[in-house]
């Protein structure tokens, strides 16, 4: 008895396995299973806008008509220019009273994004000119297998989708690295010095065009490249000028581990809160109490401007007609709202422990990551969320049997980051952020463990559900 004494004293994070029943943590590795295969199809915002709104319609939600006039019951989708989706569920509460419920993703990652004339062609070999999307280490995507990913959108009109790299047979791409017989200089540079961003030249055809059996006299290999494409794809150089065309690792997601614990792949942040946050809708979208709103944005990657970023109005435009629609006042409803940022945490890193604090870091398989703030040094550009709030979560995902942890991005002046919420709580809206606990964050192949993705989807529903 004495040893237990002062046990309720002392905060302590327990794992999945000491806290879910046996039936519980069976549906984690199936869920996982699920995820994997999804985030296959989703490597990038456009195909993982596409394969959510396929979901969507599979479970009856509509497209969004903005003339009419929304009413308890309806379920719709915006497909905000094929790359940022919200979805909503109008709840029979009153709104004005009890708010709206918000989930927030985003559905970017980090990639090599092509530049708007990027063929050109050097001593034999032909190349994509590539211009980083995000915060990458650029170190790490050299002499690793990429596919090409996108669309072109010719001067007509007509679109062209390229996945190229993906299917068993297909050629993939990769960017040269020095042998370390010849990197005695590069050794010596620091990582950021060492790699540089025009350097992540994507090798892409080695042959020259022939005429006539024999090679053309000039540009032989990017002729050969613009055939190739012009035969394949109907395009031709001036066609790059209006593409979204992007380099994705050409892994697949893949078990880590003895044990099939941890899931290995591109693009967990932030898709690995994407596909929780979008199964705990559907699971809560028959009858909600709470209007639903599912928010799965652009350009987080790269500080959320544009019309699909979360800087945009479409967000606050829709909350606006939600609440006119149903005869309430939109600043009232804002004000009653409550938002769950859902980004990915940094996981702590046993192989790196001097970047974190581990008091105050998430840890694998100890559920989904609580963030009340995010930002860097003195908490610089970042949405505080407050004590009352935070306590409000707490007994929510208490009361839900939802396995979760509060914590930090690394060690105070070590770095930094920031996520939607800061744009969300501008609009008078409580917001904290929620997400699953990530190792090697922002890599080719990033890490997390099935038990906290699951518990990111409890913690949804739960959300959704009260």
């Amino acid at each position: 008895m004495s040893e237990n004494k002062f046990e309720d004293l002392i905060y302590k994070k327990k794992t999945v396995f000491e806290r879910e029943s046996e039936e519980e943590i069976s549906k984690m590795k199936e869920y996982g299973a699920r995820y994997m295969k999804w985030l296959d199809k989703s490597k990038t915002e456009r195909e993982a806008s596409r394969n959510i709104i396929a979901a969507l319609r599979e479970a009856g939600f509509e497209e969004y008509d903005p003339k009419k006039t929304l009413r308890t019951g309806d379920r719709f989708f915006i497909n905000n220019r094929g790359k940022n989706v919200m979805a909503a569920v109008v709840g029979s509460g009153d709104i004005e009273e009890i708010g709206i419920r918000i989930s927030a993703s985003h559905i970017d990652s980090p990639r090599l994004d092509l530049k708007p004339l990027p063929v050109f062609e050097s001593d034999g070999v032909g190349y994509f000119k590539t211009h980083y999307y995000g915060g990458v280490r650029k170190y790490q995507w050299p002499t690793i297998p990429l596919s090409l990913h996108g669309v072109v959108v010719k001067k007509d009109g007509s679109t062209v989708d390229i996945v190229v790299g993906e299917d068993e047979g297909d050629p993939v791409f990769c960017i040269s690295d020095l042998l370390p017989h010849l990197a005695g200089e590069q050794g010596t540079k620091p990582l950021n010095k060492a790699f540089t961003g025009e350097g992540l030249n994507i090798m892409i055809c080695s042959s020259p065009a022939l005429d006539e059996g024999k090679p053309v006299e000039n540009d032989a290999v990017k002729i050969n490249i613009l055939s190739i494409l012009k035969e394949k794809y109907g395009i031709t150089e001036e066609d790059f000028l209006s593409a979204d065309l992007c380099a994705v690792p050409a892994t697949k997601a893949a078990d880590v581990g003895f044990d099939r614990w941890l899931i290995g792949a591109y693009g967990h942040d932030d898709r690995v809160c994407a596909y929780p946050m979008l199964t705990a809708l559907l699971d809560n979208a028959a009858s909600p109490n709470h209007t639903l709103i599912a928010i799965f944005a652009d350009k987080e990657e790269v500080g959320s401007d544009g019309p699909t970023g979360m800087k945009g109005k479409l967000f606050s435009d829709l909350v606006d007609k939600i609440s006119r629609d149903l005869g309430a006042d939109p600043a009232v409803v804002r004000a009653h709202s409550a938002c769950l940022s859902a980004d990915v945490a940094a996981a702590y890193d046993p192989n790196y422990p001097e970047a974190f604090e581990k008091r105050n870091s998430a840890i694998l398989h100890c559920g989904v990551g609580f963030c009340k703030y995010t930002g860097h040094g003195g908490k610089v550009s970042t949405n505080d969320a407050g004590a009352e709030f935070s306590a409000k979560m707490r007994s929510l995902l208490d009361r839900a049997g939802v396995v979760w942890q509060m914590a930090e991005l690394g060690k105070v002046d070590q770095g930094g980051g920031g996520t939607v919420a800061m744009f969300i709580s501008t609009l008078n809206i409580d917001t904290i952020d929620i997400g699953v606990p990530v190792i090697a964050m922002h890599s080719p192949f990033e890490i997390i463990s099935k038990g906290d993705l699951y518990e990111a989807h409890k913690a949804f529903s739960a959300f959704n559900a009260e």
